[in-house]
């Protein structure tokens, strides 16, 4: 038992770095989106519970029928391409608006008339401060958005782990491998997306500020890309 707890663990930790689209889509749309860091890990967090209990609610579904590896896999690699798809689709979608948002975001300038006949040009952009427009009380559907496509993402190395201990008839090491490969998959997640929060706020690239929203966009659609196009 000991030597699959390590199993476990390994197989989460090293899946889950060795997957960008497990923190990349996180840390690019915290710092477009200027989110805080408690609030960036609140929604890694429940998007990585959401994507380990896809699997193991699947893999409680082969158990309960029977299913051997090899029948569940399939599903694992239906539900991958959903969701590599979808976050494909949301990163280029993103994208478009991010380069609508920036153009709109240009500075120009305005020319004002004073009551003694005085004309001066105001410039500035739509993106500074005193200047931006804030859109209160619109729901932020991004969080959702990801955790929908984590909760459908697959989470195949999973399965295989809890073969053993569904074969041995053993209840309590099927919790306890579960229990270990959820953490060492949180824990990834979680370290990958707070050190890059963390080492992006030391980043303030002025050109580039109206370019988040795309760029992060950009960043989501090589995520689906690579995992539609190349299988990672």
């Amino acid at each position: 038992m000991r030597l699959l707890i390590l199993t476990a663990a390994s197989v989460g930790f090293i899946h889950t770095a060795l997957g960008p689209d497990h923190y990349v889509p996180f840390i690019a749309m915290s710092k477009a989106r200027g989110w805080p860091l408690r609030k960036t890990l609140l929604i890694t967090l429940l998007s990585g519970l959401g994507h380990v209990a896809g699997g193991v609610l699947l893999g409680t579904f082969g158990l309960a029928f029977g299913l051997a590896v090899g029948r569940l896999i399939p599903i694992e690699a239906v539900r991958g391409r959903i969701a590599a798809w979808l976050l494909l689709g949301f990163g280029l979608v993103y994208l478009v608006w991010g380069l609508k948002k920036a153009r709109d975001g240009r500075p120009h300038s305005h020319r004002h008339c004073h009551a003694d006949g005085m004309l001066h040009d105001h410039g500035h952009g739509h993106l500074e401060a005193g200047h931006a427009h804030v859109h209160e009380g619109k729901t932020n559907i991004t969080p959702w958005v990801l955790f929908t496509i984590f909760v459908l993402g697959p989470c195949e190395p999973l399965i295989p782990v809890l073969m053993y201990p569904a074969a041995t008839h053993s209840t309590a090491g099927i919790f306890l491998i579960v229990a270990v490969f959820a953490t060492a998959t949180l824990v990834a997640m979680l370290s990958a997306v707070a050190l890059a929060h963390r080492g992006l706020s030391f980043i303030r690239v002025w050109s580039l500020e109206r370019y988040t929203h795309a760029l992060a966009g950009g960043a989501l659609a090589l995520c689906g890309g690579g995992m539609v196009f190349l299988g990672l």
